[in-house]
């Protein structure tokens, strides 16, 4: 039987899990606390994150992290900027048959490397995937139909990952653009924050339609730049995310945004620090776009928002006084 372990037991993480083991796989969840682990076993329940859902009894738990690596695939679901140091602690007791597919959704700011291109450099000749798409972790922990892209650089690996994970209602379609599926990943909660922001401030439905459009067409520019397959933007990963992650507040990033756009500016807010994904994307992003020469400019409205303390209204108005460009530019 094909073993899946999944690392992190976070939302996401123990959603994924619970649809490994659907899949019919032997399904391990790994976490860093031997008392929340343990726990999670005794009550059969994800008391912190998914309070009210139960959870499978075949279900298996480890905070061991050695014994987690020992797996057919292995499910990284851990917070981006965390993947480079849980990766190196272990890189060389990870077995080389085994396929690993990056399930977090973020770019390393201190590199502006995506994902997938830091595993390529710390596990060089090793078999990566990404998976990404419109979920939400409760409604994929409870069943409810879903689908998601898988990308591995090579079509065949895919279609295998994505058959060993796909279950009856946990949808999988394969792909071959590693770099699309993980760039779309990471930006839409960038545009999710610019969305949650908007919302607060009541502009409408309008204004949110222009910014998943607008913010469709920044993600679709870098991606050129960075040679990812333009027909990946307008598929689940790309605007079936970016729509998700914009117009639900089960959205972190956009609940986030929704919490700064009630003040003048972002560090008026006393939830400012509760920090998501998105925040340290906006940062990494900032950076690549400038490294690349590449206009991103509702990105660069969040973060200088974000990290200049810009006033809220003065990055709404500059955005609207952009220049005016022909609507397909790239």
């Amino acid at each position: 039987m094909t073993t899946v372990s999944v690392l992190g037991n976070g939302a996401w993480g123990t959603a994924l899990a619970l649809s490994a083991l659907r899949a019919g796989r032997k399904t391990l969840l790994w976490g860093r606390n031997s008392q929340i682990m343990e726990k999670m076993q005794t009550l059969q329940e994800n008391t912190q994150y998914l309070p009210g859902l139960k959870l499978d009894p075949g279900l298996q738990f480890t905070s061991d992290l050695n014994t987690a690596i020992e797996a057919d695939i292995i499910l990284i679901v851990t917070p981006a900027q965390q993947i480079r140091e849980l990766i190196t602690s272990v890189k060389k007791n990870i077995p080389q048959s085994s396929y690993i597919v990056l399930c977090s959704k973020g770019i390393e700011i201190e590199t502006g490397l995506l994902m997938n291109e830091l595993l390529e450099d710390l596990l060089p000749k090793r078999s990566i995937a990404v998976l990404s798409g419109p979920t939400f972790a409760r409604e994929v922990a409870s069943g409810s139909p879903t689908a998601a892209t898988l990308a591995a650089s090579e079509i065949t690996t895919s279609r295998w990952l994505a058959m060993s994970l796909h279950s009856q209602n946990f949808r999988l379609y394969p792909s071959d653009d590693l770099t699309g599926v993980a760039l779309s990943g990471a930006l839409k909660n960038v545009i999710a924050i610019a969305s949650g922001i908007a919302t607060s401030r009541n502009f409408g439905e309008s204004t949110r339609a222009t910014l998943i459009t607008r913010g469709l067409a920044e993600i679709t520019r870098l991606g050129k730049v960075k040679n990812a397959h333009p027909e990946t933007f307008l598929g689940l990963s790309g605007v079936g995310d970016l729509i998700l992650s914009c117009t639900s507040t089960q959205s972190r990033n956009m609940s986030f945004g929704i919490r700064i756009g009630e003040y003048e500016r972002a560090s008026e807010s006393p939830q400012n620090t509760h920090l998501t994904e998105g925040v340290y994307t906006a940062k990494a992003i900032k950076l690549l776009s400038e490294k690349l020469k590449v206009e991103m400019p509702i990105c660069t409205a969040v973060y200088n928002i974000i990290y200049e303390d810009a006033p809220i209204e003065a990055e709404i108005k500059s955005l609207l006084a952009r220049s005016m460009k022909n609507e397909t530019y790239l």
